[in-house]
């Protein structure tokens, strides 16, 4: 079994830290009421912020410029406001995957953590403050759902998987190759 933390740090090439700061998680979990998962905090201590593959980007909560708890609070709050129940049933993620209700930013909602320059939206999936996957928003109203780890599904997009629905690969063989930079 591929340990995906590890996997895609040797991809991504040696940890940075430019900005590591433990206060700033603190802060950050203090402010949203939850405690992010370890494998996101690495990755996003190790290199945020940055766009990787040249088309994902990570913030990070200890900048001024591209912070990830000022971006987590805009972004649901912008996605709390889109009126769901006018969506057609294809692309109502509560049909497409038997959720009860929708909310952004809550302790049994969709938290964002990462976007593309493509319009997607990635969110960690909460219940209870346990994060049990991934969801991801194309940017034209598709949804797909990933039961995997932050880092498994980071290692799967950076490898060249359709990882926000059919279709939807970002891959380009010059910029991820394992042994190569994704920094792009």
């Amino acid at each position: 079994m591929t340990a995906y933390l590890p996997a895609v740090m040797a991809m991504l090439g040696p940890a940075q830290n430019r900005y590591a700061d433990a206060a700033a998680w603190d802060r950050l979990h203090a402010k949203l009421d939850t405690r992010l998962p370890a494998d996101y905090q690495t990755l996003v201590d190790a290199y945020a912020p940055i766009q990787l593959n040249g088309h994902l980007s990570l913030p990070h909560p200890a900048t001024a410029r591209w912070n990830l708890g000022d971006w987590i609070r805009d972004t649901a709050r912008a996605w709390s406001e889109v009126p769901w129940d006018d969506l057609d049933p294809d692309e109502d993620p509560r049909l497409l995957f038997g959720l009860t209700e929708l909310s952004f930013g809550t302790r049994n909602g969709l938290w964002p953590i990462a976007s593309t320059d493509r319009g997607e939206t990635l969110f960690l999936m909460a219940a209870d403050d346990t994060f049990s996957g991934i969801m991801v928003e194309d940017g034209e109203g598709g949804w797909a759902r990933y039961d995997l780890s932050f880092a498994e599904w980071l290692y799967r997009y950076l490898i060249g998987e359709d990882m926000a629905g059919p279709n939807t690969s970002a891959f380009h063989p010059d910029d991820c190759c394992p042994g190569q930079h994704c920094l792009g």
